[in-house]
Order: structure tokens, then sequence, then C-alpha cells
């Protein structure tokens, strides 16, 4: 019951800092062509974010499995709160460049959510748990960039001050209700450094090809991300106003998916056969998007992109978590979200060059080429990983 209450109050937890999160999403190139900035330049704030959580998603994961989940989480929300007060305060482009930055390194705390729900689940239930956490990142994306919209047409600066708001109050909030797990024990192995950490479990059966999975899929996806705007404008005639409600009718399918399904269909079929099927749910739509021929088609082909993701991505988490030494689940879920973080960098950018120079087809056959690799690297993972060391 209590693992269960702990739960809840991540999921708040996660649901509102992501709420934040979205809400500058939208309107953040407008905000920075505001203070001068060209299109070129204004790809340095999604790529500069990445390439944060990339370098400081294994360091929070590591540091909390040394002095706990808790005051780690709440020192990543308060410079949340920081990041987006000074967001809502640029002055000027460079400003705002250092407060993504910021943002990309306190955001990198996924690491920190997925190991606290490995310390409250039993590993049965674990790609349930994450599921919850994957569900709340996608409330928050479905209903940030709402929100963010209505406020920016007071201000472009007021999401990143309504954001910085609520992060503060998260923070508050989270303080007071957000236990420590109880089943974490900090043994002295976890005070091994962080590179003899990172090397030793590295070399533990499967935790490689999980990252190259981790990887691999989420450059696909990102491709994607990058490119369905302008798809959906060339090829189907959907405006910018309107693609938004396209990528929250994904992000409802993911959330069903990921709250209310996974848990029964990990018992029933376990977190391999998801992520292989998840995968290839996400190849085959990936390929389709293209040839859609409508807007009805589009919508029916981005549904399995939906229900993939919704699948594989818990069951991702969930096997590299048992996969993981119990003590080094912080760090060892940080190393996949830093790879995943580097698919985000190179994954936009390969997406749209390949979009607007070679043929607007080339970021979805691509990105399902790779999601088909991932389904057969994810295939050789053991059927049951280790749970302890």
């Amino acid at each position: 019951m209590k693992n269960r209450s702990a739960l809840g109050i991540l999921f708040v937890v996660v649901f509102v800092d992501l709420l934040g999160f979205g809400m500058v999403i939208p309107v953040m190139p407008l905000y920075a062509e505001r203070l001068g900035a060209s299109e070129a330049w204004t790809g340095l704030l999604s790529t500069g974010y990445s390439a944060m959580q990339f370098v400081f998603a294994p360091i929070w994961g590591r540091l909390s499995d040394r002095i706990g989940r808790r005051p780690v989480l709440l020192a990543s929300i308060a410079m949340t709160s920081l990041a987006f007060l000074l967001y809502g305060l640029a002055g000027t482009f460079a400003v705002l460049i250092v407060s993504r930055l910021f943002a990309g390194a306190a955001t990198a705390n996924i690491a920190i959510a997925r190991a606290f729900v490995a310390d409250v689940t039993t590993p049965e239930g674990r790609a349930k748990g994450m599921g919850i956490i994957g569900a709340a990142f996608g409330l928050g994306f479905v209903l940030g960039p709402a929100i963010g919209g209505v406020l920016s047409h007071r201000s472009l600066a007021l999401p990143g001050f309504a954001a910085a708001a609520l992060a503060a109050l998260n923070g508050v909030a989270a303080y007071f209700i957000l236990p420590e797990p109880e089943q974490r024990i900090v043994r002295e192995e976890a005070q091994r450094s962080r590179f003899a950490a990172f090397f030793s479990e590295m070399g533990r059966p499967g935790i490689r090809r999980i990252i190259l999975v981790y990887f691999l899929t989420v450059l696909a996806f990102s491709a994607m991300e990058a490119t369905y705007a302008l798809l959906s404008w060339h090829r189907y005639g959907i405006d910018q106003a309107h693609v938004s409600w396209l990528f929250a009718y994904i992000g409802v399918i993911v959330v069903i998916v990921q709250g209310g399904l996974i848990g029964r269909l990990t018992r029933a079929f376990g977190e391999k056969r998801l992520l292989v099927v998840g995968l290839l749910l996400q190849a085959v739509a990936l390929a389709a998007l293209p040839y859609a021929g409508s807007v009805a088609g589009l919508m029916v082909a981005s549904a399995p992109l939906a229900v993939g993701s919704g699948l594989s991505q818990p069951a991702l988490s969930s096997l590299l978590s048992r996969l993981a030494h119990r003590d080094d689940q912080g760090g060892t879920l940080g190393i996949g979200e830093s790879a995943a973080a580097f698919g985000r960098i190179i994954g936009p950018e390969a997406g749209t060059w390949t979009f607007g120079r070679w043929a607007m087809t080339i970021p979805y056959l691509g990105g399902a080429a790779l999601m088909v690799v991932a389904a057969l690297v994810g295939s050789t993972v053991r059927n049951r990983a280790e749970t302890t060391s």
C-alpha cells in the first residue's frame, strides 16, 4: 500500500514537472525570434538542452544512488524552477540559451524518478510502475502546450514565469509528501567512483544492448517528431494550428497504453515481447506515415506509432532496471537516459536535413529501418533479467 501511495505521489510530481516543461515548448522558437535570433540559431535551444541531459542524466542518477532519491530529486526540481524563471526574464538570446542549458541539466532527473520506481516495485510489477511515469510524461506533454499557447497570447515570457511558479510549488509539495524509498539501502559498493560504477555496469550482460536500443529508438522517434509538422503540411495540408491536435492525439494514446494497459500486458507477455512488438509497430507506422494518402490515413498510421511507443518505453526501462545492479539503479538508468539524450541531439537535425535536402520520406523510412534493427537487438536480450547480483 505504501509503495502504491509513493507511486501516486511520484506520478503527480513528474506530471507537474513535465506540465511546466510542455508550456514553454510551443512558443520557444517565437520567443527566440523576438529576442533577435535567426531560425538557424533557434535549433541550439533544443540541441543544447539535450546535450546537457546527455551529460547530467547519469550524474544525477549516480548521485541519487549515493545520497538518496529524495534530496537529489528535490534539488533538481528547485533548479528547474530557477531555469524557468531565467527563461522568463531573458532579455537576450544568449540569456535564453543559458536558461535552456540550465534547464537541461536540471530536468535530466528522469533517471531518479525511474530509479525511485525500481526501489518501490517488485521486478514483476516494474514495467507497470515505469508505465505510470511514462503516462505522467505523456499527460504533461498533452496539456502543457495547450496551456502555454493560451498564456503566450498575453506575453511570450509568461509561460516561463508560470512554469517557474509551477515548479516551485511542485518542489514545496514534494518536500512535504514525497518519502525516501524504504527499500533503498546505500551500501558501501554504491560509494564507488562514478567512472568505476559506469564501467562495471556496462560490463553486465545485456546492458550494452539495451543502451543501444535506447539510442536507436530515440534517434528514429526524434527525427520523426522534428519533421512531423512539416510532413503534415507539405503532404496533407495540415497547418501548424491543427497539427498540435495530432500530437495531442498521439499523446493520449500513449497515456492510455502506459497508464492503463502496460501492467496487464506485461504480466501476460513479459517485457521482452512487449519491447519487440512495440518497436516493430513503430517501424510499420513510420514507413506508412508518408504514404497515408489523407488526413484520416495519417491518423490511422499514427495510432500504431503511439501504441508501439507506449509499449516499448516502459518495457525498455524495466528491462534495464532488472539488469542493473541493485545499488546502481539510478546510475544505470541514467546511462539509458543519456543514450536517449544523445539520440535527441542527432535525430532532429538528421531528420530535418534529410527531409529538406533529400526527400521527405527519408526520415520515416530511415527511422523504420532503425526500429527494425532495434527490435532485432532487443530480441537477443535475455528473457529473465537479473534482479540481484
